[in-house]
């Protein structure tokens, strides 16, 4: 029987690239973004869903269950960014970015988990970003929104242990996406010579580092962030 993973962001970028990478393996995908999407495949299902509302959430997890089956895996991809100095951040701004990048993974966090609890078993796999690692300038409430998930990472991984579920987190260095496209050179550059290996990273980068966390044999993995390049907090 193949697993099912519940992807977010799936409509470009790392979040396709990922749901097409698990597509390729043999998995059930079922993907959401705000806006359709135009992958077709015969095991892909797409939600119209905004993950910062908490009842659409719900609701949108129920389904998956009912059109596919259990889910075994999520993978908390959707985010978004916004490159402002703190004191020309607009509260409306901040609001977003954490409404997205840490009630939103919550919000799909705790819905996923409550149906892996109950089989004992699952993966759940957060996208963080170097950003919080390194407190880059012009970043703060970014990163400040990512660190959340960070802290919520660990401390979701000791509640659900007892449950088998697995509960881990990518940090990205900088890879071409409609997400970083806006980001001068100069500051991507500055942000590569952090990093041991210094490159842009790739979205197959980012698939193997997920392949091991969702492995069978790592279910003795969790609570861990790894980011990738290099970067150490």
């Amino acid at each position: 029987m193949s697993q099912i993973a519940f992807i977010t962001g799936t409509r470009k970028g790392i979040g396709r690239h990922i749901a097409e990478h698990l597509l390729a393996q043999g998995w059930l995908v079922a993907g959401c973004s705000r806006k359709e999407s135009d992958l077709e495949h015969p095991n892909y299902r797409h939600y119209t869903v905004d993950i910062s509302d908490e009842e659409a959430v719900s609701a949108t997890v129920r389904s998956i269950k009912k059109d596919l089956g259990p889910i075994d895996v999520l993978i908390n991809n959707a985010g978004t960014a916004s490159m402002n100095h703190l004191l020309l951040t607009p509260g409306s701004t901040a609001n977003a970015l954490l409404q997205t990048n840490f009630l939103g993974a919550f919000h799909c966090l705790r819905e996923c988990a409550k149906q892996m609890s109950l089989r004992k078993s699952g993966r759940i796999v957060n996208f963080t970003t170097v950003a919080s690692a390194l407190n880059l300038e012009g970043e703060a409430i970014y990163a400040a929104s990512k660190a959340a998930l960070e802290s919520l990472t660990r401390t979701a991984a000791k509640e659900l242990a007892p449950y088998g579920i697995t509960v881990n987190a990518i940090g990205p260095t900088p890879v071409d996406t409609d997400l970083i496209r806006a980001v001068p050179e100069a500051s991507i550059q500055k942000l590569i010579d952090h990093q041991a290996i210094k490159r842009m990273g790739t979205r197959d980068d980012i698939t193997n580092c997920l392949d091991f966390f969702l492995r069978k044999e790592s279910d003795f993995i969790t609570g861990q962030i790894i980011y990738l390049g290099g970067v150490t907090a």
